[in-house]
């Protein structure tokens, strides 16, 4: 998104969605390691999170790129990073299959490689020059140049 990118509804559910997943996360992560464990709050998190996860994913099919390399597909404009949204869908996917088989350790590394990339990398790009939030956070909100 450009600077003269606007919030839409559709922008702010994706937002919304990305930055309750962000903060859910680690929640969901948390639960699980250590000695003190909590299973309850470990899947009420980590359904919560993979919630947020596909909203975030499908809510981005519909939100056109303005940066880098396009492809226009169904009247949608996609660009690079809409390549986050098949790996965020397989890597859940890919999540719950190692749970489904018992290979708690393969659910582990899959679910925090998600969070690492779709969540820390993915968002830390939303915070670019010339991206929507980015822009909102260091033009208007702390009006840096």
């Amino acid at each position: 998104m450009s600077t003269t990118s606007h919030l839409t509804p559709l922008i702010a559910v994706h937002m919304t969605a990305a930055i309750l997943a962000i903060l859910t996360g680690p929640v969901a992560l948390w639960a699980r390691k250590g000695r003190a464990q909590h299973p309850k709050l470990h899947r009420a998190f980590g359904y919560a999170w993979v919630t947020l996860m596909l909203v975030t994913a499908v809510s981005a099919i519909f939100i056109g790129s303005q940066a880098g390399p396009q492809v226009q597909a169904l009247g949608l404009t996609m660009g690079l990073i809409h390549l986050l949204i098949p790996i965020t869908i397989g890597s859940l996917a890919l999540a719950f299959w190692f749970l489904f088989k018992g290979n708690i350790k393969g659910h582990r590394i899959a679910m925090l490689n998600l969070y690492i990339g779709a969540c820390v990398v993915a968002g830390g790009f939303t915070l670019l020059p010339n991206r929507y939030l980015g822009d909102l956070l260091f033009h208007q909100w702390l009006g840096l140049v």
